[in-house]
């Protein structure tokens, strides 16, 4: 299958002209006096190689045929038209070894050894130069972008396939400064270096706006680097603008086996008041303003409230669903970032009450008498026995009534509640009713009651 596809190709590029690469075919150059840097294009290209050359004055370019002589080695030179418009270029040979004066051109070169055919690209650096001579920050910057004037060449390099397909050759300058970067295990924004890679460089640079303030230092090209003539240029300090934040919001957690959706449906913040968050920010370093925000609309049309500290620890006692996010802003008040909106979904009140339990039975099991309830902010509760006499005070509704009174179990029989308390919604409740203490088994040292 394989052979098919290549023999396939091979008619084609016979047919439109334009060369194969061949593996045996060895390209040197010689009368240069720095090598020079190659290339690999796709192999659609056409192209065995892209050699770039310091200056192509007074250089061969040099073929090692894959048979005994080169006298039979054939060459043509195209240009951005591509090998269909090839023309034949004058060659000597010296045993398997054919040679061509090069041009002060870029150009691409055909070598024909008997129906095998290499194609390759040559540039003249010297067309295409790189000075670095200056970089500075440009007076108008944006918020998200940073903007920088380069002064100097660094110009487009551009070589052809054998199809006359332009490609670019980058010259990979590298812009090196430093930005913030949001570290979750030390729960800050650390600097962190930057690299921006430039295949050319015409005008001004644009890069994202970096979080804190910086230098930019410009380096290259990879062409002066690999002949070890590589240069740099750096700029002025350039001072952030660019504002970031990290946020969180945790709520408190509550383990009472009585209240119901203590934390909402398990995505949301809310579900059973008190509801106590704790919103947290961390900011870049150009962030001069910051605030929590909270109303009761998610347009924020109307601020409830306002915080300008970084961590914020608001409870929330109310019914309803309230609405929280962080801003912030540098100093100029233009460039700012706004945080996710934060749902805290307080829920409606409830309250029921158990009318039998058993204390002293198995631990854990209706062993006390709880009532079960959602978002209830007030509550007071007393219990007594049938002569009115107090057997507990409950003032939270977490708590309970383990059926002892002087520390010790009650007998079995029927007490009595009494509840005022008041829910989130603003509902009141005035409850009143039975309690049955249920012994399992019988127990020695109930007092007399």
């Amino acid at each position: 299958m394989k052979q098919h596809i290549l023999r396939l190709f091979a008619i084609f590029a016979i047919a439109a002209g334009v060369g194969i690469p061949t593996l045996s075919a060895q390209i040197s150059f010689s009368g240069n006096a720095l090598p020079p840097v190659t290339d690999t294009p796709d192999a659609v290209t056409g192209l065995k190689a892209v050699y770039t050359l310091q200056s192509t004055a007074g250089v061969t370019v040099n073929y090692t045929a894959g048979g005994a002589s080169a006298a039979g080695v054939k060459w043509q030179k195209y240009s951005n038209l591509g090998g269909g418009y090839a023309q034949d270029v004058p060659s000597t040979f010296s045993g398997n070894v054919s040679s061509v004066a090069l041009t002060g051109d870029d150009a691409g070169y055909i070598i024909d050894d008997g129906g095998t055919r290499t194609c390759i690209w040559v540039v003249n650096y010297a067309n295409h130069p790189c000075r670095l001579e200056a970089l500075s920050v440009s007076p108008e910057q944006e918020c998200l972008s940073a903007s920088l004037i380069f002064t100097g060449s660094a110009d487009k390099i551009t070589y052809y396939t054998v199809n006359g397909v332009p490609r670019t050759l980058s010259r990979d300058l590298i812009l090196k400064y430093n930005t913030l970067a949001f570290n979750a295990e030390s729960n800050s924004y650390e600097q962190t270096p930057q690299q921006q890679h430039e295949d050319f460089i015409t005008g001004e640079i644009h890069i994202p706006a970096p979080l804190c303030s910086t230098d930019f230092t410009l380096s290259g090209d990879r062409f002066l680097n690999a002949w070890g003539r590589g240069v740099s240029v750096t700029s002025s300090t350039y001072t952030a603008r660019a504002v970031e934040a990290v946020t969180s919001a945790v709520q408190e957690k509550r383990d009472n086996d009585n209240e119901q959706k203590t934390d909402g449906d398990g995505s949301a913040l809310g579900g059973s008041a008190p509801v106590t968050v704790t919103f947290e920010a961390q900011v870049t370093d150009a962030a001069i303003y910051h605030e929590w925000q909270f109303a009761f609309d998610p347009s924020f049309d109307i601020i409830d409230m306002r915080n300008s500290e970084l961590s914020v620890t608001r409870t929330f006692n109310e019914y309803g669903t309230v609405y929280a996010r962080f801003i912030c802003g540098d100093d100029s008040g233009e460039c700012t970032w706004t945080s996710e909106t934060y749902t805290i979904a307080v829920g409606e009140s409830r309250l029921e009450c158990p009318n039998a339990f058993s204390p002293g039975s198995s631990e854990g099991v209706n062993d006390e008498w709880k009532v079960s309830y959602k978002s209830i902010v007030k509550f007071d509760c007393h219990i007594f026995n049938r002569w009115g006499q107090e057997m507990a005070h409950l003032t939270d509704p977490s708590q309970g009534w383990d059926g002892r009174y002087g520390g010790k179990l009650v007998k079995s029989g029927v007490f009595f509640y009494v509840i005022q308390a008041e829910g989130a919604d603003g509902k009141k409740y005035k409850l009143a009713g039975d309690i049955n203490v249920l012994h399992m088994k019988r127990e020695n040292n109930l007092p007399q009651n």
